[in-house]
């Protein structure tokens, strides 16, 4: 069973980008099989894992390997999604790459939308659309679990992937943007849930694989910038004691007191790493992967070896928050 956890937060430049491409290659790392998938019309996370050349060759016309082919029959009212052929990304890791014209899927989806309520097959296909593709696109490489990159808005698109969603991750910085953003994203994701929930699934012909919109919130992350783990200043102090109570009043939507101490719901602080992204950006591999010949020497090394355990309790926490089992031999 394939287990969807989507990385999202209506507040963009968080360092999502960051996070999503090193928990895809850790969790590979560990042993679980994984897919990642660009759903952020930017494409930046796709253009993380390959290079120019592969770019190049993914973005051509006639190419069929992207997520934008795979919409494209239903953009150009002239059938149902073509599965993509997953891109290798690593050992146990592939990519369905992103593409920069997926935005102009966004206004189809807008109009399927309500449609979708009174079970026209065809708006339910287009609706269901990102459902289909990922669950097929899981089943080719046999993916335990699946992390979706998404923009930060929450339009057509974000709302059409959510629905496909298992899982909420949320990463977010210690600011007064991410707050807000919490405040309108957990509203927003639950009008989705009802809709679909009680309006169109009920109505969703049986001939097609349709998502629960489950999107059940598994916690946040938070991503630092240029602050010292130990040693937060004041601003960024004041607003990560807010988090925990906003997340549990505007996403959980509940009453339940934020405990003293350690907040269960707080998956990780993730620290900057200052040095390591360009090395990282410049040698085209994960910061826990640089090695002396990239760079990483002296406490830059150290640095290099922090970053690791850090990514591995972070995929580790993160899928025992999701309830997915240890690879087999692990």
């Amino acid at each position: 069973m394939t287990t969807v956890i989507a990385l999202f937060n209506n507040k963009g430049g968080v360092g999502k980008i960051t996070l999503a491409y090193h928990l895809a290659h850790m969790t590979a790392r560990l042993g679980w099989r994984t897919l990642a998938v660009d759903l952020d019309h930017q494409a930046n996370l796709t253009a993380a894992f390959f290079d120019e050349d592969v770019l190049e060759s993914l973005w051509e016309p006639e190419s069929h390997d992207t997520i934008l082919s795979a919409v494209a029959p239903l953009i150009r009212h002239l059938g149902d999604i073509q599965i993509p052929s997953p891109q290798v990304g690593a050992e146990r890791l592939w990519v369905i790459p992103g593409d920069l014209g997926l935005s102009s899927f966004e206004d189809r989806l807008s109009d399927a939308w309500p449609r979708s309520f009174v079970g026209d097959e065809g708006a339910v296909r287009v609706t269901t659309a990102f459902h289909r593709i990922i669950q097929g696109c899981a089943q080719r490489v046999n993916a335990d679990v699946v992390f979706v990159d998404l923009g930060p808005n929450l339009g057509a698109i974000n709302r059409s992937v959510l629905l496909a969603a298992d899982s909420l991750v949320i990463p977010m910085a210690a600011d007064l943007f991410s707050v807000q953003g919490l405040r309108n994203l957990g509203p927003t994701i639950r009008a989705w849930r009802r809709s679909w929930q009680e309006l169109a699934l009920p109505k969703v012909p049986s001939a097609i694989d349709a998502p629960t919109g489950l999107m059940r919130p598994l916690g946040y992350v938070v991503l630092q910038h240029a602050v010292r783990l130990d040693r937060p200043v004041q601003a960024y102090d004041r607003w990560l004691k807010r988090i925990p109570g906003e997340f549990r009043n505007s996403v959980l939507e509940t009453s339940e007191p934020v405990p003293v101490g350690a907040d269960p719901y707080q998956l990780a602080s993730v620290r900057h790493y200052r040095s390591l992204i360009p090395l990282a950006q410049d040698a085209r591999k994960p910061m826990f992967d640089l090695r002396a010949a990239d760079g990483a020497l002296g406490s830059t090394g150290r640095l290099v070896q922090t970053c690791f355990l850090d990514f591995e309790n972070l995929a580790v926490r993160i899928m025992e928050a999701a309830s997915i089992p240890l690879p087999v031999g692990s």
